[in-house]
């Protein structure tokens, strides 16, 4: 997860503290998730496949000041990612919310999502062309 500027970054906490070899980042265009200590996993998540945000925060969670975001995307790797054990959930969601809102404007999702269409359906090279045919 070197090289990329993030928006926001942290790591999976227990008690409160990241005590944990999960981390989250949150870039301009994707989610990122990366485990593990000897062997590591890294997966993403585009920014325009997101299809819901969910926020969770359990009893045990709000006494360490803590919750899950649970991110629903159409991206077929990974349809459910959570966001476990992160301080500010709150802020976090509606930070992706926003990030999420300008990445289907960049690449003029909004049009299919009121056509019925799924994110996930359309090709990356479906721009102009399709959104004309639409209008």
């Amino acid at each position: 997860m070197a090289g990329l500027t993030y928006v926001w970054n942290d790591r999976k906490r227990y008690f409160g503290l990241p005590l944990s070899f999960t981390k989250f980042a949150l870039g301009e265009d994707r989610l990122f998730l990366e485990k593990g200590f000897l062997n590591i996993t890294a997966d993403e998540v585009l920014l325009y496949r997101v299809r819901d945000l969910e926020l969770n925060i359990s009893l045990g969670q709000r006494i360490f000041g803590v919750g899950t975001v649970r991110v629903h995307s159409s991206d077929h790797s990974i349809p459910l990612l959570e966001l476990e054990n992160i301080k500010n959930p709150r802020e976090v969601k509606e930070m992706i919310h926003k990030a999420v809102e300008e990445a289907k404007d960049k690449r003029r999702m909004r049009t299919m999502e009121i056509m019925g269409g799924e994110a996930g359906d359309c090709c990356d090279d479906m721009d102009a062309a399709a959104d004309d045919e639409m209008i």
